[in-house]
This record gives structure tokens, sequence and C-alpha cells, in this order.
């Protein structure tokens, strides 16, 4: 299983901003029911994409500022940063093969399945 970093208002910056890889960050919350929903398909994103793309989560609860500069109104919210773009973003539930489609995650190549 492949390890999902959680990101904090402290260490944003530095998992997500500053990082060389595209990052794709599930913005969610304990008591969201559809953000329950949504963990799987992160673990499936992480899992089939393990060295080019990575996969962050961000308590929304826990950290306010994150919400507050990327006016997250909605949970789950998951959004997609590509190094020195702008992000983008979705928000609800979404199985994987959506977010691969809405984000274009082909282009940076799944892991080959063993």
């Amino acid at each position: 299983m492949v390890d999902i970093k959680v990101a904090t208002d402290a260490n944003f910056e530095e998992l997500v901003i500053q990082n060389d890889k595209p990052t794709v960050v599930d913005f969610w919350a304990a008591w969201c029911g559809p953000c329950k929903m949504v963990a799987p398909e992160m673990e499936k994103l992480a899992e089939k994409y393990e060295g080019s793309v990575n996969v962050v989560k961000v308590d929304v609860d826990a950290n306010p500022e994150l919400s507050r500069l990327f006016n997250i109104m909605s949970i789950p919210t998951i959004a997609f940063f590509r190094p020195g773009q702008q992000p983008m973003g979705v928000v609800g539930f979404r199985p994987l093969e959506q977010l691969e489609a809405q984000f274009g995650l082909a282009q940076y190549g799944a892991k080959a399945s063993a």
C-alpha cells in the first residue's frame, strides 16, 4: 500500500507548491460521508501513479488556512497542482477514471502493473 502524505497549514508549501512532481490534493473532513467514498479512489490513484504523481490529503477542519487560501467551500474537493501552473479542482466524489480524465493524468504514465 502506498503512503499518502498528510499536508497541513505548516507543510503544504513544501509538500505541494514547491514539489517538482504533479500533486493531487484531497481536501476532506472526518465527518464528511462523500469524503469517505473518495478515500479508496485516492489510494488507487496513489498506487497507480506512484513515483510520477504525488497524492496528499488535507483535513479542512484541522487546516482552516489552506481552506481559506484555496477557497474550499465544499468537500470533498480534489485539486490537481502541476508545477508552475494554476491548480484545477473538482468538487464531490469522482471515481479514479474520472479523476484521470479530468486532470489528464495519463500523460504522467501509470506505474506498470506487476
